[in-house]
């Protein structure tokens, strides 16, 4: 298995980058890579809720995606799964309010563990290990900038 994590800050309280980061009609607008979404389960969000959407691709092109929420805890940690070929996926996104600047602000890490689950994930896995990783933590970055532009666009819009 392995794992890949960024963290950054984002100047807006955790409810905030909550809401961003679970409003699943708004997402594809939000998130640079994300195209569009199709949801597939009805309700509210929360465990159980799943979606499918595009992905850009750091090397070009698109590659099509479900995503599946098995954990929720509003504002502090959602995780998601996805299936590969060959490969499950967990992404961890983990939100702490902290005091940056004497204003609130969320310490936000997301991390994405790859499980090989046949003998093609494994063969993959053990030829672009390195490579892969690398494509992970640069699809985690723009996300992460992406929210970031998001929740300063939200903060200029309350503030007004």
């Amino acid at each position: 298995m392995s794992t890949v994590a960024v963290t950054g800050f984002i100047e807006a309280h955790a409810v905030d980058v909550w809401r961003l980061l679970t409003d699943l009609p708004d997402r594809a607008a939000r998130l640079s890579a994300a195209g569009p979404i199709e949801i597939l389960t009805p309700g509210p969000f929360g465990p159980g809720t799943a979606w499918r959407e595009e992905r850009a691709q750091p090397g070009g092109g698109t590659l099509s995606e479900e995503f599946l929420v098995v954990e929720a805890v509003a504002p502090h940690r959602l995780v998601l799964c996805s299936s590969g070929a060959g490969v499950d996926y967990r992404i961890t996104w983990s939100l702490r309010p902290v005091r940056r600047r004497r204003r609130g602000c969320t310490a936000i890490t997301v991390s994405q563990e790859a499980a090989p689950t046949d003998p093609y994930g494994r063969v993959v896995a053990l030829l672009l290990g390195g490579l892969a990783a690398r494509a992970v933590e640069v699809a985690l970055r723009r996300d992460l900038a992406d929210l970031t532009v998001a929740a300063g666009v939200l903060g200029s819009v309350e503030a007004a």
